[in-house]
């Protein structure tokens, strides 16, 4: 078993799509305009939703995929190396995004952490961190 797609929840859906493919370089494959916007991920799907649209039910005709949302920011992790990592942290930061944290987990492992302009926390790390 493996995660197909992971979703998280901005308001501001155009600028937080924006960011996910100008800044982190997704591919955008699929929106409807004010609801959603879909970015492939090394054969996974990231679903980014606009959580005051997804939270109605679907209207006549349309897919009958039930209502969902959250409130809050979310959160997602990246697999990467520790060499990306250090790239990422360039490349973030000449993106003025600011790095929240970034440290050396006990076990073994590197993480970054920041912010989407949604403020879903954002992570890149070493998939040994979690033994893998």
């Amino acid at each position: 078993m493996r995660i197909l797609e992971t979703a998280l929840y901005a308001e501001n859906l155009e600028e937080t799509a924006d960011f996910y493919e100008q800044v982190l370089g997704l591919e955008r494959f699929a929106e409807v305009a004010g609801r959603h916007v879909f970015f492939r991920a090394e054969g996974q799907v990231l679903l980014l939703f606009r959580p005051s649209a997804t939270c109605l039910p679907p209207g006549e005709g349309k897919l009958p995929v039930p209502p969902h949302g959250t409130t809050g920011p979310g959160h997602v992790c990246f697999a990467a190396s520790a060499a990306e990592i250090e790239g990422w942290v360039e490349h973030l930061t000449s993106h003025r995004v600011e790095i929240e944290s970034a440290f050396d987990w006990p076990q073994g492992g590197r993480s970054i952490y920041f912010r989407d302009p949604a403020g879903n926390s954002l992570e890149f790390a070493e998939p040994r961190i979690w033994g893998l």
